[in-house]
């Protein structure tokens, strides 16, 4: 089984692949983008500027990590739903639901 994670909760934009094998789950991709730089200007996570950036970093991470357009090899989508910020979260939840989606539909 192989699981695609989502995570946008706060200011870092993740993507990781994890594979079960037997018992154990093992880590095949682990990619992270993260917003430190940007929000150490305002003195604090905004949640508004985190979830512009999580929309702009989430595409090509999830590209980078090698999973094609039809979610090939894919079972199982796991997203962060909270807790968290509301507009960070609402991007990884929202990218789940279309993957999953377009999946299903094929394409």
């Amino acid at each position: 089984m192989r699981i695609l994670g989502i995570e946008s909760s706060c200011d870092e934009t993740a993507i990781a692949v994890v594979v079960k094998e037997g018992d154990a789950f093992v880590i095949e991709k682990n990619l992270l983008s993260s917003q430190v730089d940007i929000h150490a200007v305002y003195g604090g996570v905004v949640p508004e500027v985190a979830a512009r950036e999580h929309a702009d970093h989430i595409f090509p991470l999830l590209e980078e990590s090698g999973i094609d357009r039809h979610g090939e090899g894919i079972d199982v989508i796991a997203v962060t739903a909270g807790p968290g910020l509301v507009p960070a979260l609402r991007v990884g939840v929202e990218l789940g639901k279309a993957l999953a989606w377009a999946w299903k539909s094929g394409g």
